[in-house]
């Protein structure tokens, strides 16, 4: 592709000129090869012009620069000035991949709370109305069946463009994205117009440091998204919802509100046979009665995004009804069946405030018992280890303490730390070194009515240990564990 048509859509000058055929378009220099483009970022600790002679010298044929270059440049590399090239690595990263966004139903959502779950729940409605669909978040890009990871939850905008097109060719139609405050901050998302933009919440969050200087910009970052959107779903019942989507056009409202377009009505908990969730029934734009497996009221705020967003595209009714009842998050308090008589999930929960989140979210369930397996990662801050010890030792009825990327310590050192949280409170536990024993000690153990939370690990699927990450899927031990017990 030609230099100049890559650039169709970035204001620039030129300091040397060309038009080169390039092949591809790059802002890691350690990844330039022949006839490249280069796109020098200034990052928080690093500055892309700085590495421009080593690009050059790795055959780039191209340079794109914000600042003048204190090197000679052969004539031969054309050099194009623009005075931000983060969006003009966006805009050029669209044209290179086709404008994949214009082949595609796109979603993105933004909020401070409810982006991972919501992007879930919208997935699993598409796939039940047969529209295949990959999603970009939290947990990577995930299509087809496969998880690539990513270092961001709203990724660099050629990793976007990529992955959509990679989307495209596995035989997706349909895309939804977290749209981070940072994402939209740096242009990670400029050149898409979205056919909709959705608004979940908007809290206290990513204040001071390299993120935003105060909640002004912050709010500000978030309402960027609907600039850019055909259509906007915001909830009504956040008091920032209208400074956020001030710039959006037809705009649906949902919430519990009576003024919301979609409204929540009649919600309780549900727990019975292994399912734990929530129902309610939607009133207004849609009519439904609904069942959410996704434990927490909370979660009826993120049904009603994924409703107002799929209702855009005329998606069916019992496509909606069926995906909200077996939506979940990998790693988000994730269900995971292994009997009618007692539920068992796994979540990430990996500090004393975000089990404090969970372990009073499913204690509001009234379960028999509620078990905590956990653990605490080797070489960090004693005191969260004491902390998770306590604050499992309040709110469970039994702790299973065991490991959890013990690194360079040992793993009964790391208990007896836990322990002395754990012993400023009344709560019973007991110590199981080996994760894959301390779980076989949970499954084999539970009595009707009890709710098992495997905490810490989550989306991961390693244990690092002494420096080396060691597979370690708990979905996996779960399966071989009852394997086992068959043979018994």
């Amino acid at each position: 592709m030609k230099l100049k048509d890559l650039l169709v859509n970035v204001c620039y000058t030129v300091i040397n000129d060309g038009n080169p055929e390039i092949s591809d378009v790059i802002y890691d220099s350690r990844k330039v090869s022949d006839n490249d483009v280069f796109v020098c970022l200034k990052g928080y600790t690093s500055d892309g012009h700085k590495y421009a002679e080593t690009a050059i010298k790795q055959g780039a044929a191209a340079l794109v620069i914000s600042d003048s270059l204190n090197i000679n440049v052969p004539k031969n590399v054309a050099v194009i000035k623009t005075d931000d090239t983060r969006l003009a690595l966006a805009l050029m990263s669209v044209e290179y991949f086709g404008r994949p966004a214009e082949e595609l139903k796109t979603i993105a959502i933004t909020g401070t709370k409810g982006k991972t779950t919501t992007t879930a729940m919208i997935a699993e409605i598409f796939e039940q109305a047969d529209i295949k669909t990959g999603t970009i978040g939290t947990l990577g890009v995930v299509y087809g069946g496969n998880t690539y990871k990513t270092n961001n939850t709203t990724p660099e905008s050629y990793e976007i463009q990529k992955s959509m097109r990679d989307m495209i060719n596995a035989g997706c139609s349909a895309m939804v994205i977290e749209a981070s405050s940072i994402g939209l901050k740096h242009n990670r998302l400029a050149g898409i117009t979205f056919d909709v933009g959705v608004f979940t919440n908007f809290s206290d969050d990513h204040i001071g440091g390299v993120e935003h200087k105060d909640m002004a910009e912050y709010l500000y970052c978030k309402s960027l998204l609907f600039r850019q959107c055909k259509n906007c779903a915001a909830n009504i019942d956040d008091p920032s919802w209208q400074a956020i989507t001030k710039d959006a056009e037809n705009v649906l409202t949902f919430g519990f509100s009576d003024d919301a377009q979609l409204h929540a009505e009649n919600d309780h908990l549900l727990s019975d046979n292994g399912f734990i969730g929530v129902h309610f029934e939607a009133k207004g734009l849609k009519e439904l009665s609904l069942d959410v497996g996704t434990p927490g009221k909370f979660n009826v705020y993120n049904a009603l995004s994924a409703i107002a967003a799929v209702s855009f595209f005329g998606v069916p009714d019992k496509a909606i009804i069926d995906g909200l009842k077996i939506a979940k998050v990998k790693g988000r308090v994730e269900p995971v069946k292994v009997s009618d008589k007692f539920t068992l999930l796994i979540d990430y929960a990996h500090n004393a405030l975000s089990m404090e989140n969970v372990l009073t979210t499913l204690k509001q369930y009234k379960p028999n018992r509620l078990i905590t397996m956990f653990g605490a990662g080797g070489n960090r801050p004693k005191v969260r280890r004491y902390e998770m010890g306590e604050t499992s030792g309040r709110l469970s009825d039994l702790s299973v303490i065991t490991e959890d990327n013990s690194r360079f310590e040992d793993v009964n050192d790391i208990i007896e730390d836990i322990k002395v949280g754990i012993n400023k409170t009344d709560g019973k536990y007991v110590v199981v070194p080996n994760r894959k024993d301390a779980i076989r000690y949970c499954i084999n153990n539970a009595e009707e009515g009890d709710i098992i939370v495997l905490a810490g690990k989550g989306h991961e699927d390693y244990q690092e240990i002494k420096g080396v990450k060691y597979h370690m899927d708990e979905r996996e031990l779960i399966a071989e564990i009852l394997e086992e017990n068959k043979k018994l």
